[in-house]
C-alpha cells in the first residue's frame, strides 16, 4: 500500500490499492496452529475482491480442514499475504538455488511439469534450513524430499514477495 507523508496510509491511496488487481493469500490460524490457508498466485480480480473470495475459501473450502464452526470463530486469527509479482528464476546448481533462497527468504513456487506448488516467506519461520524448505515444497507438490537436487534440471523456480497483514 502507498503511503502518504506522515507515514499513515492516506485512505484514497488505500481505496485505489484496493481496487487495483492483486494475488493474496489469507491464512488462518486458532491458538498458533494452521485452520485454513487459500490464495491466489497472480493478479486476476480487485484485490480486495481476491482477499474476499480467498478468506472465505480459507475458512470453508481448504481441503485440509473441515469447515470453520461457529464456536472458533471467535479465536480465529486472520493473516493476509498480499504478494508481489513473481519473478522467475535461473539457477546453475542446486548450491547456487540453496545459496540464495537463504539469504533472500521470499515466497517460492515450484514448478515441475504438470505439478506446482508454493510456500509464503512466513514458511521459513517454520523451516529455517534450506534444505528443509525445499524439500517439505517439493513434497507439497507430489515429489520426493530430494527433487530439488536429484531432478534440479527438470524443475522451475519464480519468487515473490509478501506485504503481510496481521491481527495482533
Amino acid at each position: 500500500f502507498e503511503k502518504n507523508a506522515s507515514s499513515k496510509p492516506s485512505i484514497t491511496a488505500t481505496l485505489q490499492s484496493l481496487s487495483r488487481p492483486g494475488a493474496s493469500f489469507v491464512t488462518l490460524t486458532i491458538d498458533g496452529e494452521l485452520r485454513g490457508c487459500i490464495g491466489s498466485l497472480v493478479a486476476r480480480r480487485p484485490l480486495a475482491e481476491d482477499v474476499l473470495s480467498n478468506a472465505r475459501s480459507a475458512a470453508f473450502e481448504d481441503p485440509r480442514f473441515a469447515p470453520l464452526t461457529n464456536d472458533e470463530l471467535s479465536r480465529v486469527k486472520i493473516e493476509v499475504s498480499v504478494l508481489s509479482p513473481q519473478q522467475r528464476r535461473r539457477f546453475k546448481d542446486p548450491m547456487e538455488l540453496m545459496t540464495v533462497l537463504d539469504a533472500e527468504r521470499p515466497g517460492v513456487v515450484l514448478h515441475a511439469g504438470y505439478l506446482s506448488a508454493t510456500f509464503l516467506p512466513q514458511v521459513w519461520e517454520e523451516l529455517d534450513r534450506v534444505d528443509d524448505f525445499l524439500g517439505h515444497l517439493c513434497q507439497k507438490a507430489g515429489l520426493s524430499p530430494n527433487a530439488w537436487k536429484k531432478e534440479f534440471d527438470k524443475i522451475d523456480y519464480s519468487t515473490y514477495e509478501v506485504e503481510k497483514i496481521s491481527e495482533r
